[in-house]
Order: structure tokens, then C-alpha cells, then sequence
């Protein structure tokens, strides 16, 4: 085995202590044949969180990086990952966990690694992912039925974390590193498996390697009201409209299609059903109704 890193996985941490050791211990049994080091970032967490943070760096030395902050940043509004990981990234890809979720697979790093390395044309993966609700299973977060590549429409269409989680992705490095204009609008998951899947899609395999928490203190399905998602899904809108610039029509009529999914969201979110009702008859709903359909059967029949 090289001393060259080969993953570097980020994870961002905030009053985690409930979940954090999971994360940890999910990174720590990685088997590899490979280096992969750890960067975590805790965000003046006030519950303890660093403190396990540190037992861990203090154990496994070599893997864990901690980054430790005195004041929370995010309630700045400074960009964490850009300004405080890009700069350490020393992998050829680059994997992502939340403090509050957790893989399950040993050989999660290794398998990805293996499958990107097999797809030289596609720049991102993920596979299947098991949520949980109050500790207890509530279905899957699987795209398709079926390990393939994943073309760059459906990501789009797929439209956000529901469609593969952060805890699953893998992507290369420089695809990573790349700042394009949408994520001058908004720098979340959904924008990394865009931009990852431009050039030949996205690698997506049907095995089960990480847990998704819902509803975590803290998090985002947590803390957000209707008026936060009403805004977040005009902040969609708007990444869209940037990545169709970006894209040069490439993707046109896959963003406008999701756009308008985006704007009846925001029409049920304010009740606007008489604009509901105008969407509805030029099939938007229609088209909504069906993707929300196959959503559910993909939760509850992947493990099939």
C-alpha cells in the first residue's frame, strides 16, 4: 500500500453527539487497498461533539483530520467546504458524510473507488441508501431498481436528496474542486450530483451502504418551515436557470420540466390551487404524480 492518499472523505459535524460515533466507526472500518484520510469539521459544536471527535483522532491518527472551529460559521454565512476543506483535499476522489448519518459497508470507499475506476467516462457515484425515522426504518433512497449509469436528465429530474443521499456520493476530485455558476446560487447536494454527472452521468449501484437519519435535531427536514422550503425551491428555480446557461441548452427541456415540478411544490406549499389547477392541465401534476409514484415504489421494492 502507497502512502498516497487516494479518498478524502469530508464530513461536517454540528452538536452531533447523538449520532457522531456512528460516523466515525463507519469511516474507521473502512477496509481498503488504499490511504483515505477523514477531514471533519465541527462547527463550535456546544453538546460535546468535539470531545468525541478527539477520542477518535487521538485513536486513528492517520485517518481522522479534525478541523475544529471557535465560532460557528454557518450562522455567518461563510461557505464551510470552500473555504475550509477545499484547500486540504488531497484524494483522487472525494466521498461525503453528515455528522448525524453513517455508512454500513466496510468496503463502501473500495467498492466506489473500483467503480469509478471502471466508468473512466463518468465523474460521480452513489448507491442505495436506508433511511431511518425516530431510529426506525422508513424506506430506501434508491434512484433505480438496478445497478447502471444514471444519465444526466434523471439526476436533474430526480431534483434533490430524496434522489440520492450526500452519505452515498463519490466523485473525482477535480470534478469536486470545479466552481461553476450554480453553485454561486447554492452549494448543496443536489448541485454536486449535477455537476458530477455532466460529463457521463452518475454510477449508481443497488447495494445498501449507508443510513440516512430523517428529522435529526438540527437538520435541514428538521428545521425548516414551509417558508424556508418555499424559498429553497425558488433557490432551485434559480440554480437551474444558471445551470442551463452553464450547460448551453444542453439540458433545457429536462430543467424546465423540473423547474415547473419546483413551482408546483411552491403552489401547494402556499395553497395556490387555482395555479395548481393551470399547472395541472398542462400535465405538470400529471408528470408529478407519476415520479411521486415511482419515488415510493423505489423506497419500498429496491431491496428486491
Amino acid at each position: 500500500m502507497g502512502n498516497e492518499v487516494k479518498v478524502t472523505v469530508l464530513c461536517l459535524a454540528y452538536n452531533h453527539a447523538k449520532y457522531i460515533r456512528d460516523a466515525l466507526e463507519g469511516f474507521v472500518s473502512q477496509k481498503t487497498s488504499f490511504p483515505f484520510e477523514v477531514i471533519v469539521h465541527d462547527d463550535a459544536s456546544t453538546d460535546g461533539t468535539d470531545a468525541i471527535i478527539r477520542e477518535y483522532q487521538a485513536k486513528y491518527p492517520d485517518i481522522i483530520k479534525p478541523i475544529f472551529q471557535e465560532e460557528n460559521q454557518y450562522s455567518k454565512g461563510v461557505l464551510i467546504t470552500k473555504e475550509f476543506l477545499f484547500p486540504l483535499i488531497k484524494g483522487e476522489f472525494v466521498a461525503f458524510c453528515e455528522g448525524d448519518d453513517y455508512w454500513i459497508d466496510s468496503q463502501k470507499l473500495q467498492r466506489q473507488v473500483e467503480a469509478l475506476e471502471a466508468h473512466p467516462e463518468a465523474d460521480i457515484c452513489s448507491h442505495r441508501t436506508l433511511r431511518l425515522k425516530d431510529g426506525g426504518f422508513d424506506g430506501w433512497i434508491a434512484p433505480k431498481l438496478r445497478s447502471q449509469v444514471v444519465s444526466a436528465e434523471d439526476v436533474i429530474l430526480g431534483g434533490g436528496g430524496w434522489y440520492c443521499a450526500t452519505s452515498s456520493l463519490m466523485c473525482r476530485r477535480e470534478a469536486y474542486l470545479e466552481w461553476t455558476p450554480m453553485r454561486d446560487v447554492v452549494m448543496i447536494d443536489y448541485v454536486l450530483a449535477i455537476q458530477g454527472s455532466l460529463r457521463g452521468g452518475m454510477v449508481y449501484s443497488r447495494k445498501c451502504m449507508s443510513a440516512y437519519r430523517v428529522g435529526t435535531e438540527g437538520s435541514w427536514t428538521k428545521r425548516n418551515d414551509r417558508k424556508a422550503r418555499i424559498k429553497n425551491r425558488l433557490r432551485m428555480i434559480e440554480m437551474l436557470n444558471a445551470l442551463d446557461e452553464y450547460t448551453g441548452g444542453r439540458f433545457r427541456h429536462t430543467i424546465r420540466r423540473r423547474q415547473e415540478l419546483f413551482r408546483s411544490d411552491i403552489l401547494l406549499l402556499t395553497r395556490n390551487y387555482s395555479g395548481l389547477y393551470s399547472l395541472s392541465r398542462l400535465g405538470v401534476n400529471l408528470f408529478k404524480l407519476k415520479e411521486h409514484l415511482l419515488r415510493i415504489i423505489r423506497r419500498w421494492l429496491s431491496f428486491l
